[in-house]
C-alpha cells in the first residue's frame, strides 16, 4: 500500500471511529434510564402503582427483543404520595443526580403539571399516562411532554355526552378538589350544557376522603338526574359504595363514573358497579393481541388484570425507547420530537400519532358495567357500547391553546 492510500485509510477510520464515538455518546451515561413515578401505595395504586413498574420492565424487555441497538435500559421508581412539592422533589434528583432521562405514569394531576414543567426547564423527557388534566396538551404544553393516555376532555366528550344523550340531562357534580377533578368537573360541565343539559350544582371533597356523607347527601338534595363523579381511584369506589348505602340509585338518581378503571370495578364488584356507564381507551379482553399481553402481565402481578394506565405505560415506553433508538439519542426534547415523527404502533393500541400538541391518538371505547350473572368469570366486567373513532376521541387541536400549534 502507498503512503497516501495508508494516509487515506487511517483518515477514514479514525472519521468513522469518531462518528461511533459520538453517536455512543448521545446516550447520557451509557444507560437509557426510565423513572415510574406514581401512587405507589395510596388510594391510585391500584391503578398505577408497583403494576406500572412491571409494565415498563415488560417494554423494555419486548424492546430489546426486537432492538438491535444493544442499548443500556434500566428502570427505577418512586413514590409521589399524590403530593406536587414531594413529586418535584423526586423528579429535580431523578433528573440532577440520577441520570434519568424520561419520568413516566404520574398520575395526579397537580404532580403532573409540577413534573412537566420541571422537566421542561431541564430539557428532559415526559410520558404521561396517568394524570388526567387536558392541559397538559392545552395551556400547559411542552415540547418536553406526550399525553399518553386518557385526558379530561377525552372522559367527558365520552361518559358525559353519552349520559346526556340518554336522560341525564341535569346533573350535580361531587369532585375532588385539586387540579384533576376541577379540569374533569369543568370540561363534563362544558358537555352537560352543549348538548342542551343543566348543572344543577356542584361540590368538592379533599383528596383521600372516606366519609362521602354530607357530600352526598348535598347532591340527593339537589334532585339532579345524574351524580358526575369528578373523581378516581379510592375515592371513587368510596362514593359510589356509601351512595348504594344512601340508597340514592334505588331513588331514582344516577351515578356517573367519570373516570372509572377496571381496577375499581373489581374493587366494588359487580353488584354494586353493575350499570355504570364508563369510559377507556383499553380493556384486556379487546382482541387477541391485548388478551395475550394482559396475561403476561398478570402472571407477573399477582393474577391481576392490568388497568389502563398500566397498558399506557407499556405502550408509552415501548414508544420511547424506539424513538431514542431511530434518533440515537436519550436528550429529551430531540426524543420526544422523534416520538412525534414517528407513527405509533403497538399490541395494544394499535397503530396511531402524536400530534404537535403532545397528545397520542387512538380509538377510545364506551363501556356498560356487566350484571354479575353475565360475567364469565374475574375480570370479564365490560361490554362494548360504542367505538369512539380517534379523530372524535379528543379534543381538537385548534381548541386547547398550545403554543406549539400554529394557526
Amino acid at each position: 500500500m502507498t503512503m497516501k492510500r495508508k494516509l487515506t485509510a487511517t483518515l477514514v477510520g479514525a472519521a468513522m471511529a469518531a462518528l461511533a464515538g459520538a453517536a455512543a455518546a448521545e446516550i447520557s451515561g451509557g444507560v437509557v434510564k426510565i423513572g415510574v413515578m406514581n401512587d405507589m401505595s395510596g388510594l391510585y395504586a391500584d391503578i398505577g402503582g408497583p403494576g406500572s413498574v412491571v409494565a415498563a420492565n415488560m417494554a423494555v424487555e419486548d424492546f430489546q427483543k426486537m432492538s438491535k441497538a444493544g442499548l443500556k435500559i434500566e428502570v427505577v421508581s418512586a413514590d409521589h404520595q399524590n403530593k406536587p412539592d414531594v413529586g418535584s422533589t423526586v423528579a429535580r434528583q431523578w433528573l440532577d443526580t440520577e441520570g434519568v432521562d424520561v419520568i413516566v405514569d404520574v398520575p395526579t394531576s397537580s404532580v403532573a403539571l409540577a413534573v412537566n414543567q420541571i422537566v421542561r426547564e431541564k430539557g428532559k423527557a415526559f410520558v404521561n399516562t396517568g394524570a388526567a388534566t387536558a392541559d397538559l396538551t392545552g395551556k400547559a404544553c411542552s415540547p418536553n411532554t406526550v399525553h399518553w393516555l386518557y385526558d379530561t376532555w377525552m372522559l367527558a366528550n365520552g361518559t358525559g355526552k353519552a349520559v346526556v344523550e340518554t336522560g341525564g340531562d341535569t346533573w350535580y357534580f361531587l369532585t375532588a378538589d385539586y387540579a384533576f377533578g376541577h379540569a374533569l368537573e369543568r370540561d363534563t360541565a362544558a358537555v352537560v350544557e352543549k348538548n342542551g343539559g343543566k348543572v344543577l350544582g356542584k361540590v368538592r371533597h379533599p383528596l383521600s376522603t372516606q366519609d362521602f356523607s354530607s357530600f352526598l347527601l348535598q347532591a340527593q338534595a339537589s334532585k339532579a338526574k345524574v351524580i358526575g363523579l369528578a373523581n378516581a381511584g379510592g375515592d371513587t369506589i368510596n362514593s359510589i359504595k356509601q351512595a348504594a348505602e344512601f340508597g340514592i340509585v334505588q331513588g331514582g338518581q344516577k351515578l356517573a363514573g367519570l373516570l372509572v378503571f377496571l381496577t375499581d370495578v373489581h374493587g366494588l364488584g359487580l353488584k354494586t358497579a353493575q350499570g355504570l356507564q364508563i369510559t377507556e381507551s383499553f380493556y384486556w379482553d379487546l382482541n387477541d393481541q391485548t388478551r395475550e399481553w394482559s396475561k403476561r402481565f398478570a402472571e407477573r402481578h399477582d393474577g391481576k388484570m392490568p388497568s389502563m394506565d398500566h397498558a399506557g405505560v407499556y405502550a408509552g415506553v415501548l414508544h420511547y425507547l424506539k424513538a431514542v433508538e431511530a434518533g440515537n439519542t436519550d436528550d429529551g426534547t430531540k426524543a420526544i420530537a422523534k416520538m412525534k415523527e414517528l407513527p405509533t404502533d403497538d399490541p395494544l393500541f394499535g397503530k396511531g400519532e402524536i400530534r404537535v400538541d403532545g397528545r397520542k391518538i387512538h380509538p377510545v371505547y364506551l363501556f356498560e358495567v356487566k350484571k354479575p350473572e353475565e360475567s364469565k368469570g374475574p375480570y370479564d366486567y365490560y361490554h362494548v357500547r360504542a367505538t369512539i373513532p380517534a379523530e372524535q376521541a379528543f379534543r381538537p387541536l385548534n381548541e386547547g391553546g398550545c403554543d406549539l400549534v400554529k394557526g
